[in-house]
């Protein structure tokens, strides 16, 4: 496995303010966030980018969007809006290679983003 930030935080070598977890899945709150709710929902398997996913991830990759919305309804942005994002190369703002969906929301996001 490659030693990232995430697999340091999957494995509990590095503190992370969890707001979900389970067997698949782990959701934390970003350290330098760009909304009032800005969590990031990773896979516990290894997968860096989208773009390596395969068609056996498509179960985890559909648990991932699910548990976004879970924690969105815990969060209080569910009602008004929130938008979910993957990153995926250098022109898109990727930094850790290791799949994640951004959650953000508590305020209007412009469109087009970025």
């Amino acid at each position: 496995m490659s030693d990232n930030i995430f697999r340091k935080i999957i494995a509990k070598e590095i503190p992370a303010k969890i707001v979900y977890e389970d067997d698949r899945a782990l959701a934390f709150r970003d350290i330098g966030p760009k909304a009032p709710v800005h969590i990031l929902v990773i896979p516990k398997k290894e997968i860096a980018r989208i773009s390596e996913a395969t068609d056996g991830d498509e179960p985890l990759l559909g648990h991932l969007l699910t548990v976004a919305a879970e924690v969105a309804r815990r969060e209080g942005v569910d009602a008004s809006g929130y938008r979910l994002v993957i990153n995926k190369g250098p022109h898109a703002g990727e930094s850790v290679p290791h799949l994640h969906v951004h959650l953000l929301g508590g305020r209007p996001l412009a469109w087009p983003p970025g």
